[in-house]
């Protein structure tokens, strides 16, 4: 581990560590609002029991929400995260409460600990954000490689949430020379698309000398390596490639948690479903639940189940069209439901017989399939789980990026794979709800140049 690495850990401890820290002042703080200096000992005696659970449980709800990770945020999210995750802890609260028999914790306590935190936690971490974007500055960016995938590069970096890398050069031609000429004109170098691999060994040579970093496309080529077992046999470490594939054992106990969180979550979301079916039967023509053929593990093919979010003779003239920004088909009660993924919720239904898990690669409709089998031909390692109704590209992506990056995603996840990556994503899932840009549909392409204040070598 370089001591980079071990200094960035430790940056994160100290931050867990003053987080848990104010939370424990702020509910001491809503303590104090409630009785005043008379803090009846009873209760304050119940919460000192519970304390060191209480703050296991708020650290490991701040990881699995990622808060400490920092690069690829922005103040609102940090907003939104804070607020969800002290929602999130009242109840674990009071779940921690009831498991240890502490009946005295004040619930007015939870209450206002959670208006209190929130906002004591918000304005720390927005301070401790600005001093990291002002530490670590904005980092100059060389992207290299064929001009579309430059392109695209571009555009990725310039929408991202936060100045954290910027890009200042592209090469597009005499890779290794022009990264060798401009030395001193940036950070890091994005190789952004396949490289001649003897060209490619020579830039590794000359940006691990000049202590420069190097970012990866997520090539096939790339992607593969990800996850490795390292072996050692004799003299020499090899290193076997993992394949696409779940585990036995870890398929068991995702199917377990697949179904005891579709029963939880029917049981919770059942007022909205209800309240949904009645507005999308009286707005619009048609019948309430939506059902399309879908693909599935090992190629399989089932009815997925959606509240219907557009005109029931939607596709009767253009036949399968994948949805866009301000599609028309859309009706005025689809709209919400679509930016709220309430129209998903039936899924849960699909969840429970064995079609689709919770999380996993978005099912996709025959018609798309077979055309992104034609044109990526790794496509069908996507199959090779079960469909999810939320997803490692759904978190981590945007709704309208192409069907590339999502099976790049949804690789990248099938390798990474494990049940605390499915809690991850399935917490994480709620933020997205708030993000408008995750719910949007396919845009017109934009159009693709290298801005003119980026410097192109040729």
């Amino acid at each position: 581990m370089s001591q980079g690495e071990k200094f960035s850990k430790t940056k994160k401890f100290l931050i867990g560590a003053v987080d848990a820290i104010l939370f424990h002042i702020s509910i001491l703080l809503s303590f104090y609002i409630q009785f005043g200096s008379n803090i009846p000992e009873r209760n304050l005696t119940t919460y000192i029991s519970a304390l060191p659970f209480i703050m296991i449980l708020f650290i490991i709800l701040n990881i699995l929400f990622g808060v400490y990770i920092l690069y690829n945020k922005s103040i609102t999210d940090f907003i939104y995260l804070t607020g969800i995750i002290q929602f999130f802890m009242i109840f674990a609260i009071m779940a921690v409460t009831f498991a240890g028999r502490w009946f005295a914790f004040p619930r007015s306590v939870l209450l206002i600990s959670f208006v209190v935190s929130s906002i004591v936690l918000v304005v720390w971490r927005l301070g401790i954000f600005k001093v990291y974007l002002k530490l670590s500055g904005t980092k100059k960016v060389m992207i290299v490689g064929e001009e579309s995938k430059v392109i695209s590069a571009i555009m990725n970096f310039s929408q991202a949430k936060n100045e954290r890398h910027k890009v200042e050069l592209v090469a597009v031609d005499n890779f290794y020379q022009n990264i060798k000429e401009n030395l001193e004109q940036f950070d890091i170098v994005y190789l952004a698309s396949h490289l001649n691999e003897e060209e490619k060994i020579r830039i590794y040579d000359l940006l691990i000398r000049n202590d420069k970093k190097i970012f990866l496309n997520t090539s096939f080529d790339n992607i593969i390596l990800i996850n490795p077992n390292i072996m050692n046999i004799e003299d020499e470490s090899i290193i076997e490639i993992s394949n696409f594939r779940i585990s036995a054992e870890d398929n068991l106990i995702k199917r377990i948690v697949d179904i005891i969180f579709a029963v939880l979550l029917i049981i919770i979301s059942s007022p909205i479903m209800l309240i949904t079916a009645l507005l999308v039967k009286v707005t619009s023509k048609g019948p309430v639940l939506y059902k399309q053929v879908r693909i599935t593990h090992d190629g399989r093919e089932f009815n997925v189940l959606k509240f219907r979010s557009m005109s029931a003779t939607a596709e009767k003239d253009s036949g399968p069209v994948l949805a866009s920004s301000n599609d028309a088909r859309v009706t005025t009660v689809g709209k919400y439901i679509r930016a709220l993924r309430i129209d998903e919720l039936p899924q849960l239904f699909n969840v429970l017989k064995g079609d689709m898990s919770v999380v996993g690669p978005r099912p996709e409709r025959p018609f798309f399939v077979e055309q992104f089998k034609e044109e990526n031909k790794y496509y069908y390692l996507r199959h090779n789980v079960r469909a999810g109704i939320t997803g490692y590209a759904q978190v981590y992506g945007k709704y309208a990026t192409d069907f590339n990056s999502k099976l790049n995603f949804d690789l990248i996840y099938i390798k990474k794979y494990s049940i605390m990556l499915d809690i991850k994503i399935m917490l994480q899932t709620i933020k997205i709800l708030f993000d408008k840009v995750s719910s949007k549909g396919l845009d017109e392409e934009a159009e693709k140049i290298i801005p003119k204040n980026i410097k192109v070598l040729r």
